[in-house]
């Protein structure tokens, strides 16, 4: 099967990269023409574990392929996977002109019957309004249908995501584009992968409701930990216990400095702007976004209390500046808010992240970026962990206290325990401990 996706951002290319190992025929299309070029020269535009490798292979082997020309892919192709991004407007509402300029493009191209797929993350009521303007567009003239699939990708393990998801959700009215539907993720069936189908508004929903669970249980277990600070508990055996109860599950169950990225913050915002249009507020989803916006304020409130009440003139280090581990994505991410904060009461700030730094230099150049922890460490008066990657759980403590002006580890993701800071002669707090 011949498909073409529309769109090479972190859905689009894991999909095409996905598809093209299930064993399609792909053709991932963009209008950005460095990027096209970057792709077809092997070059990855963005950090995402195994990624490449994906890419790589199913290039060598001819079933993926890199085009600038839209109009080309459409006529080449039997289904159209619409992957471009829907960002937030300034009153929280995702923005669709990216989706509706892919989809009249599409429709100006279309010779014939095609199955046109979207990808994006976008409002209930957007397989009706991409639905309108095909049937504008096309005059009735040139068949097609229209299906809702949304994606379920964590930056950071989007590869085996993709090729491992815990669902795949089809939204349809035709019977048709659900049977093509099966047959493209037709390797799934064989690790019996569950398939709903359903309306597509109800994919629609499936996709902002998960979403804003999972924000939910982090903006909830961070006011847990707040709590816990001011009673004396550690919301990491609070965590535990409540993990072990099959009904909760442990997973988002982890404390910090509040979710980032791509979509926790633009799909609860979205959510909530969505029940506003149709007179339904969404208060807990209020509160989520209300709870994850204050705990950056709380932390850069923890680092000042931690240098000892002042941060003017203060150095601080800073661990971490993705929203995430294992992606260099730093849309949203704590690291930079809480770095924004710190400025504005006057510290200096070093930093180091491992893929996230060409990334951070565009919208924080005022900061120093160092090589490495040690770098960072070295005559700062704190030291603050924000993003957990794995080469920041085995730091050389001791060798960290020695260059650090002053012991003092402030530790936004609870990686080390504060009994052993303390024998190390660290003035070190976490969250909710």
């Amino acid at each position: 099967m011949r498909i073409c996706v529309v769109g090479t951002g972190y859905v689009g290319l894991v999909t095409g990269a996905g598809l093209a190992e299930f064993g399609m025929e792909v053709a991932c299309v963009d209008k950005d023409e460095e990027k096209i070029v970057l792709l077809q020269k092997g070059g990855m535009p963005f950090y995402e574990p195994g990624l490449d490798d994906l890419v790589a292979k199913n290039c060598a082997e001819g079933r993926l392929r890199f085009l600038t020309d839209l109009g080309e892919g459409v006529r080449w192709a039997q289904v159209i996977f619409v992957a471009v991004g829907t960002p937030s407007n300034s009153d929280g509402s995702a923005d669709l002109s990216q989706v509706e300029e892919a989809v009249r493009e599409i429709a100006r191209h279309m010779d014939g019957y095609r199955i046109i797929v979207i990808k994006s993350t976008v409002p209930v009521g957007t397989f009706r309004w991409v639905e309108g303007i095909l049937k504008e567009e096309l005059s009735g003239v040139v068949p097609f249908d229209l299906v809702s699939n949304p994606e379920f990708l964590r930056e950071g393990a989007a590869v085996e995501d993709f090729m491992r998801p815990d669902r795949v959700i089809i939204g349809a009215t035709s019977q048709r584009a659900i049977e093509v539907m099966k047959e493209i993720y037709s390797a799934l069936y064989l690790i019996e992968t569950p398939f709903v189908i359903t309306t597509p508004e109800t994919a629609e929903m499936i996709k902002y409701a998960s979403n804003a669970f999972l924000a939910t249980k982090i903006s909830f277990i961070n006011e847990i930990a707040n709590l816990c600070e001011r009673v004396g508990a550690d919301v990491h055996h609070v965590a535990k216990a409540m993990g072990l109860d099959g009904r909760i599950s442990r997973k988002f169950l982890h404390p910090g400095p509040g979710f980032g990225g791509s979509c926790f913050p633009k799909d609860t915002k979205a959510l909530v702007r969505l029940g506003e249009a149709h007179g339904c507020p969404m208060e807990i989803v209020k509160a989520t976004v209300r709870v994850n916006e204050r705990q950056r304020r709380l932390m850069v409130e923890k680092i000042r209390r931690m240098v000892g009440g002042e941060l003017e003139g203060k150095v601080i280090g800073v661990l971490g500046l993705s929203f995430k581990p294992n992606t260099d994505d730093i849309r949203e991410a704590p690291a930079i808010e809480i770095i924004k904060g710190l400025l504005e009461e006057g510290a200096r700030v070093r930093a180091y992240d491992p893929a996230a730094m060409t990334n951070a230099k565009k919208v924080l150049p005022e900061i120093t970026y160092c090589s490495g922890p040690y770098e960072v460490a070295s005559g700062s008066d704190a030291l603050v962990l924000v993003t957990e990657w794995n080469q920041f759980r085995r730091l050389d403590l001791e060798r960290i206290r020695e260059l650090l002006r002053a012991p003092v580890f402030v530790d936004l993701r609870n990686v080390y325990e504060p009994d052993q800071m303390k024998r190390l002669g660290f003035r070190y707090c976490g969250v909710g401990r």
